[in-house]
């Protein structure tokens, strides 16, 4: 082997050292949504998602085994909404921020961490206010 290549290899970056991207979970049982989301968090960020769930059982299910960093969940959704979504991943995963989307943000607002969620974002305001949350949330060193 040549001493370049040597050289080389001992300085490369251990998987260790690499930072570990970020991951989101999407959740929204309007698939057109769930896919706009994705393609903006994807294309506009460097956070990846790691997936996607209809309502907030498969919700919970997938983020028990993804392990996302964050949830980005829509309230009113089939089987068991948001909210109650976010009360149970807020008893199994407490440091894991959950983002709330609704078109009825002004009915919940001073609540939302009482039950479980970080923060709570208008449908309404479109994606830019997401992304930016999205940074604040997840940009900071861990």
């Amino acid at each position: 082997m040549s001493d370049s290549l040597q050289s080389v290899q001992r300085s490369a970056p251990e998987p260790e050292d690499v930072a570990r991207v970020k991951t989101v979970l999407v959740v929204d049982d309007v698939e057109s949504e769930r896919i706009a989301v994705r393609r903006a968090i994807e294309s506009r960020t460097k956070f990846r998602v790691c997936g996607e769930a209809s309502n907030g059982v498969e919700a919970i299910r997938q983020a028990n085994e993804l392990r996302p960093d964050l949830v980005l969940m829509d309230l009113a959704m089939p089987h068991m909404n948001g909210l109650e979504a976010a009360k149970v991943l807020r008893n199994t995963m407490p440091t894991v921020p959950v983002v709330l989307l609704t078109l009825h943000s002004d009915l919940i607002g001073a609540r939302s961490s009482v039950l479980g969620v970080t923060l709570v974002l208008s449908k309404d305001d479109g994606l830019a206010p997401l992304l930016r949350c999205l940074e604040r949330l997840l940009g900071r060193k861990s």
